[in-house]
This record gives C-alpha cells, structure tokens and sequence, in this order.
C-alpha cells in the first residue's frame, strides 16, 4: 500500500484564450468545479496505475468533502485515512489555450500531528511506503520510521533548506527541473551527487523534455518524454510521480518506473483536468520512448 498524505483540493478551473493582465478581464470558455490536490491527483494515479492506494488528506464534514472522497473512492483510493476535522481547501487554476495552467492555492489545515499520525498508523499496519507533497516537506522529520520508506515530491516547496532536509530523509525525491535549479540553486552536474549523498532516488521531470533519475549508487538515466497534443497539463506532475511510485511498489526497476510514468504523464495531458492519468493498457499501448545512459554510468 502507498498512502499519499497532503492536499486536497477543489480546483474551480477557467478555460482562457490566454493568461490575463493586471486589471484586465477575460471571458472563460467554461468554468469547472473538478477535483484536485497533489496528493489526491498522485494517488488517483498510483491506483490506476494498478497500486493499492489510500489518501490521509484533512478536508471537512461538508457536502462537498463528502463528494471529493465518493470520487477518490470510485477511483480506487481508499479515503478511510483522511481526517474531516476540518475544511476542504480551494485552488483556483486557469488554462490557456496552449494547455498551460497558473494556480492560485489556499492552504489546508494539514500538519506535523497530523503526519505523525498517519506514519504510526501505517508502521503499525506493516506497510512501508509514505508519500508527501511539497508542502508538507517541513513536517517530514514528523514522518520519518525505522520500517518507513518516504517519498515526497518537491513541487511546492520554496525553502531551499527545507526541500534539502526532505531530501536527506526521503527514499525517492521527484521534483521539477526549473524548482531543483531555479529555486532550490542545485544545478544539473550535482544532480548525482545530491542523490549519492543522501541516498535517495531523485527524479528530476521536465515537461514535454522527458526527466532524469539519479540512482544514490552514482547511476544516472534519462527518458523522453510523449510527443502529444497538450489540451491540459493541470496534474502531469501528480501523473507522473503516482505512477513511478506505483512502479517501484509493484518491484520494477527505477528505470521501468520513471518511463511508464513519463508516459503517463504525457498521456494525462491530452485531457482536461487533473486527474487525467490513464490505466496501464493506455501505456502498454505505447512504444516506451528511447532510454538514454549516461556514458560511464550503470542503469538502474
């Protein structure tokens, strides 16, 4: 089982021509209330990606909590871990024509405590893997377990020296190539070395150019990514990081993982929504694209 701890979201999603500027005003081609979440998008994922998958968000007693998890679950997930303490959170996410999205998103009431909770409750279940989202990375001390394998996806998290502890804890790290260098100043050529020192798999995604995996043992492999017709790219990196986890849950190799997630990822993107991951037959379907060692390195 991978329980995927962090954010639930309602999106309320406006299609636009193009991103507005400052004081000006667009009409939307439609407005939708979908939903969403890192969290929930990863598991929705790693379920069909074949995973048995739970989701340990915090959203409330409301009607509208109650029809976000009656929607995980017809997915797969198992919403039996979420805490209804309190409120279900709001992003407001526009998409231009070319398929690109801005997010607007409203904290949640998830924290350290909470986290705690759900890696005792996992640990005393005997199940090993924990994902959390990149706005949670501040509360992964309170995950971390002797039995426990975290993983935690970057996207989210702007503190440098925090996105680095998660990684030090952290069994798997995905996380987006513009944040790891932009933000996080950890350029490509010490890619492997982070991933060596902390003795994490790093997969670093970059959009429609395919992604990267550092191995801790030094070994370093790229895949390309789909060449599709992008109509929505809300959740590709969710896609992409529920269903490498799934792959490494089912015992395939790193590589195997990181390129049918790479491929779903990019199939997510050719329809709207955030919870556009397709089931394993829509992968299999595909030629996985080339596969590229670095000269000098092993493949994982």
């Amino acid at each position: 089982m991978i329980v995927f701890c962090g954010y639930a979201n309602l999106d309320v999603v406006g299609r636009v021509p193009r991103f507005p500027r400052p004081d000006e005003r667009l009409h939307a081609s439609a407005v939708e209330h979908l939903p969403g979440g890192m969290a929930a998008n990863a598991a929705v994922a790693a379920a069909r990606a074949g995973a048995q998958a739970a989701f340990a968000g915090v959203v409330g007693a409301d009607p509208l909590s109650d029809r976000f998890l009656a929607e995980l679950s017809a997915d797969g997930v198992d919403p039996s871990w979420t805490d209804r303490s309190a409120f279900l959170s709001t992003a407001i996410v526009l998409v231009d024509a070319l398929g690109r999205r801005s997010v607007i998103s409203e904290d949640d009431a998830l924290g350290a405590v909470h986290v705690s909770a759900v890696a005792d409750r996992l640990t005393a279940a005997g199940r090993n893997m924990l994902y959390l989202d990149g706005y949670r990375a501040a509360e992964i001390a309170a995950a971390v377990r002797p039995a426990l394998t975290l993983a935690v996806d970057l996207d989210g998290c702007d503190d440098r020296d925090v996105a680095l502890e998660a990684v030090r804890h952290a069994g798997h790290v995905v996380v987006g190539r513009r944040r790891l260098e932009g933000m996080l100043d950890v350029p490509e050529r010490r890619w492997p070395t982070l991933a060596a020192v902390s003795g994490t798999v790093l997969v670093v995604t970059d959009g429609p150019r395919g992604w990267t995996l550092c191995a801790p043992d030094g070994a370093t492999v790229s895949g390309a990514a789909l060449a599709v017709e992008v109509v929505d790219d809300t959740g590709a990196g969710d896609c992409f990081t529920g269903t490498y986890l799934a792959g490494v849950e089912a015992g395939l190799s790193l590589t195997a993982a990181a390129t049918r997630a790479g491929i779903a990822a990019s199939l997510s993107c050719t329809v709207p929504g955030a919870r556009g991951a397709p089931a394993p037959s829509a992968v299999d379907a595909v030629v996985a694209p080339p596969i590229t060692a670095v000269p000098g390195n092993s493949t994982p």
